[in-house]
């Protein structure tokens, strides 16, 4: 008798798991200007995705469509496979979708309480106050230990770091209904390292809860360390999808078709006392304070944890000069400011009128602005940048914030400025593009130029000549040349080495 034969039982494929929100072919146009490009976009429950990509590849406005305060002009939306209409940042909120947008988007004019009053209905009647204060507290708690915000300050008087740590835990907070997917675009920008450390270990433990994230960042480290996929996109379109396990930061910057090409770095071991001080320190310094100087052609950096006096110093000295330079006692100066929605553009105007107002005196004739010379400075230092604009006549607020930050960079680098301040510049902009504007930067003060660059990114401080680490309010300690590296910086920010 023959063997039987044996048939393996059919295994079925392994599906997908189901998606909380899933969008088909969609697209999002301007007028001529195609923002998206038929995208097909999903997430599971409990799922981080990373959304990468350059300034302009559509990430921020596929994003504004599906947390439903922009409306996609064709495409489907599936929300827990129930095909969806009419969808708005209220039907948002109901299904428990909510977004940290990169523009941030509380009320400054309002303290905590009343900002956690806006989006969560049930906070109403007597005894509002005391229970939306305790909501956005307990959630602050929760994803900023020690943070030591206070909650009846106004928004508006809080540092834009604070501001962001406020959203942030904002858009995790609950009421009534439950948060079941949180965009966060660009969330860490103005976060210091602890911080920023802190909100990733929240994204993984919300992530263990059933809540899913989408996560929006320049800082590819951070994508690498907490997604579980990445998705590039590119001029509107998706153009891969990888599991995160299985990327390094190569692979995802070649993804990206961008080349981070390691700078090469003349290392400095003495000060160039030969060119003498051109910036000098802001009177009223305390006591230990380091005297701060720069010489034309060099590049300073300020260092150290967030909240040090980095940017207070910044700003001090740039009044300083700024006045004195009024009375022709000190070169002319320039501010490229990092929070640029409230300190950098100005909303209602265009791309030239955003890159040009630091030039109005160069470009007058006969006591009137020539219109001529303005576009021409303006078109020339929007190409220098490669500003992706259809024209310099455009609304400055339609450009993705990556490019409105290239504006503030071509209005400094454009006017007669000898000694630019850079105040945290980089927030919201791409490799590829820090890439470019750190060899502009290089490039201009080999030219003669002076930058006192403040930053949180330990890579961007590599670019520096000499750094002045903050701690506790004062500058504590100064590092030259090969002492530049990101460990000393750490070491010096938190009390170790020398003082």
């Amino acid at each position: 008798m023959s063997a039987p034969t044996v048939v393996a039982p059919t295994v079925p494929a392994l599906e997908p798991s189901p998606a909380f929100l899933d969008v088909r072919d969609v697209h999002k146009n301007y007028g001529a200007v195609h923002a998206l490009r038929g995208v097909n976009f999903r997430i599971g429950p409990g799922e981080v995705v990373g959304l990468v990509g350059h300034n302009g590849a559509g990430k921020s406005t596929l994003m504004n469509v599906l947390a439903g305060t922009v409306q996609r002009s064709s495409g489907t939306f599936n929300l827990e496979a129930v095909d969806v209409t009419a969808w708005s940042p209220d039907r948002a909120q109901d299904y428990g979708l909510r977004c940290v947008f990169q523009e941030l988007s509380l009320c400054a004019n309002l303290d905590l309480a009343e900002n956690t009053r806006i989006i969560h209905r049930p906070l109403r009647g007597p005894g509002w106050r005391k229970r939306a204060g305790a909501v956005i507290l307990q959630t602050l708690d929760e994803i900023f230990p020690n943070h030591g915000v206070p909650v009846g300050v106004r928004v508006g008087d809080l540092p834009i770091g604070v501001r962001q740590m406020v959203e942030i835990a904002r858009a995790f907070s609950v009421t009534d209904t439950s948060v079941r997917c949180v965009i966060l675009d660009e969330p860490t920008s103005a976060l210091g390292h602890e911080a920023a450390e802190q909100l990733l270990a929240y994204i993984r433990s919300a992530a263990e809860r059933g809540i899913a994230c989408i996560l929006i960042t320049h800082r590819l480290d951070e994508i690498l360390a907490v997604c579980d996929r990445v998705v590039v996109m590119v001029d509107g379109q998706i153009v891969a999808e990888r599991d995160a396990k299985r990327l390094s930061r190569a692979a995802l910057v070649a993804l990206m078709g961008s080349i981070e090409a390691p700078r090469e770095r003349t290392i400095r071991e003495d000060e160039p006392a030969s060119r003498g001080p051109l910036v000098v320190d802001s009177p009223g310094r305390g006591a230990g304070d380091l005297s701060i100087e720069a010489a034309l052609g060099e590049i300073i950096g300020f260092a150290g944890l967030e909240g040090h006096g980095q940017r207070e110093r910044l700003r001090a000295l740039y009044s300083t000069g700024r006045k004195r330079s009024a009375h022709g006692l000190a070169p002319p100066v320039a501010y490229v400011a990092g929070d640029r929605g409230s300190e950098g553009v100005f909303a209602l105007w265009s791309v030239a009128d955003n890159l040009t107002i630091r030039s109005v005196k160069a470009l007058r004739r006969r006591g009137l602005i020539s219109s001529k010379a303005e576009r021409r400075l303006a078109q020339a230092w929007s190409d220098r940048l490669n500003v992706k604009t259809p024209s310099i006549d455009t609304p400055i607020l339609s450009l993705s914030g990556g490019n409105q930050q290239k504006v503030l960079f071509a209005r400094a680098l454009a006017s007669d400025a000898k000694v630019i301040f850079l105040d945290d510049p980089m927030r919201g902009v791409d490799v590829g593009t820090k890439q470019e504007v750190y060899q502009l930067i290089r490039s201009e003060a080999a030219k003669g130029r002076c930058f006192v660059w403040y930053t949180t990114e330990l890579e961007e401080l590599t670019n520096c000549e000499r750094l002045y680490v903050f701690r506790e309010g004062r500058a504590a300690v100064q590092l030259m040349g090969r002492q530049i590296e990101p460990s000393r910086i750490l070491e010096s920010s938190f009390g170790g080495g020398s003082d």
